[in-house]
């Protein structure tokens, strides 16, 4: 399923004229496509949200480590009874790593006019966003229906709008 899934992604991406600007190496590599169904979202929202503010584990559930292996500590989903696992530490530094964000991206933003106590009002910044889109003038790509569904809460159309693509960036050590 990966390899259709990378095929139908690089595809949409070629349409749009926008698979020149992604590193080729991307193409290359093997994709992990997670299709489980998630309902309504609460599920994803619940597991997402404890790793807005913190990290993937705090020291203070690392209980010790001894001879190769990492032991901490852990709650079962839906137990409130805490539980000791111990993983080999490279398997345990690659599933930290898995919560570990590329560089570039940020977990929230909340400084500047993107702080919710900010005294800015919205007018400012509607012109804000709205002098920044007379600048970068993003393109208008409208994909087809049957990935872009209608909106849950009003019924209307759903609209894609831009995409943020990754540039080009050669590994390190290339050239």
């Amino acid at each position: 399923m990966s390899k259709i899934f990378r095929a139908k992604f690089f595809n949409e991406m070629k349409k749009s004229g926008l698979a020149s600007k992604i590193c080729p190496d991307v193409w290359r590599q093997a994709w992990v496509v997670n299709c489980q169904a998630v309902g309504t979202g609460a599920n994803s929202v619940k597991y997402l949200a404890p790793y807005v503010f913190k990290v993937a584990i705090s020291n203070s559930r690392i209980v010790k480590l001894e001879d190769g292996e990492v032991f901490f500590k852990y709650r079962k989903s839906g137990s409130n009874r805490w539980r000791t696992m111990s993983l080999q530490v490279m398997e345990f530094i690659r599933r930290f790593c898995q919560h570990v964000l590329p560089s570039g991206f940020m977990k929230v933003r909340y400084y500047g006019f993107m702080n919710p106590a900010s005294s800015i009002a919205m007018e400012k910044i509607a012109r804000c966003i709205a002098q920044t889109l007379a600048v970068v003038k993003p393109a208008r790509v409208e994909p087809p229906s049957r990935i872009w569904p209608k909106c849950t809460d009003c019924g209307g159309r759903l609209i894609y709008y831009a995409s943020i693509v990754p540039l080009y960036m050669p590994a390190s050590g290339t050239r």
